[in-house]
């Protein structure tokens, strides 16, 4: 959005000292010039913001067709910092070991307190950030994703524009045959924030649940996936000017056309399950 430069500045400099090949990188100026950036960085400039979702896939584009001038993408907020040096080296070794691994979520800590946010361990048994597992989504402004899930499931959901773009994807690529790591050795230092800073927090979240459903659930499990979220969201005790927010987005994700609808097969339901995070939560 071009408002954070010198941390942007800062993350560039984290990803030119990584080891081994050199690292490709393309910033997306998301509504905003692309400025102050190093020699031999790529840029692309959008005339409005498209979204978290529109821009990375710019971001893609930006590599060839779903991004095949590379074997794998990271994606990495501009107020991000990778803190060590042999991370792109790890990704490297994951993808190699691994045919069908398909996306890696990195492990997000303050680099002050070192604490990682629960909401950033994408897992219900998220007590532990130290531990890495398979998982059924990722943290999509700390990843890597391999180029071959793009070209076989597609990009992200770009009329989502903010929230729950990650899981749509990584329920389309696991629908695919395609695996999701979570590793805590694969950090990136990011300062803790509170996802609703976002004026849109609260409607979006909720408009882009009932896509998330609608999109990819088979048709029995759409009614029980957002039957629990909305006691979970009541259950929480929302302010008043907030849950009019969510309830003017959930009745919108019913309202507003979703997109391309492509229920996942139950097998991958029972997938989600060992996984341990059915599809109903």
């Amino acid at each position: 959005m071009g408002d954070r430069p010198d941390d942007l500045r800062a993350l560039l400099d984290s990803v030119a000292a990584q080891k081994g090949d050199p690292v490709s990188v393309v910033v997306v100026g998301n509504g905003a010039p692309a400025t102050g950036v190093p020699a031999g960085v790529r840029t692309v400039e959008l005339p409005e913001n498209l979204g978290i979702p529109g821009g990375r896939n710019a971001g893609i584009e930006a590599f060839g067709p779903s991004g095949a001038e590379m074997d794998a993408l990271l994606f990495l907020d501009d107020d991000g910092l990778l803190p060590d040096p042999g991370t792109a080296e790890l990704v490297r070794e994951a993808f190699t070991a691994d045919a069908r691994l398909g996306i890696l979520s990195f492990r997000i800590a303050d680099p002050q307190t070192g604490v990682t946010q629960r909401r950033h361990v994408p897992r219900l048994r998220a007590a532990d950030p130290m531990r890495s597992s398979r998982v059924t989504t990722f943290l999509g402004g700390a990843s890597a994703v391999r180029t071959a899930v793009f070209a076989e499931v597609g990009g992200l959901p770009a009329e989502f524009f903010y929230a729950h773009e990650e899981t749509d994807l990584a329920w389309r690529a696991l629908d695919a045959g395609w695996s999701i790591d979570y590793r805590s050795d694969l950090l990136l230092h990011h300062p803790t924030t509170a996802p609703s800073r976002h004026a849109v927090y609260h409607r979006m979240v909720a408009r882009n649940r009932v896509w998330l459903a609608r999109r990819n659930l088979p048709a029995p499990l759409v009614p029980i996936y957002l039957g629990v979220w909305v006691l979970l969201t009541l259950a929480r005790r929302p302010s008043a000017p907030a849950l009019k927010a969510w309830l003017g987005g959930f009745a919108e994700g019913w309202r507003a056309p979703c997109g391309v609808r492509r229920p996942m097969k139950w097998r991958t339901v029972w997938r989600l399950t060992r996984l341990g995070r059915p599809p109903v939560i």
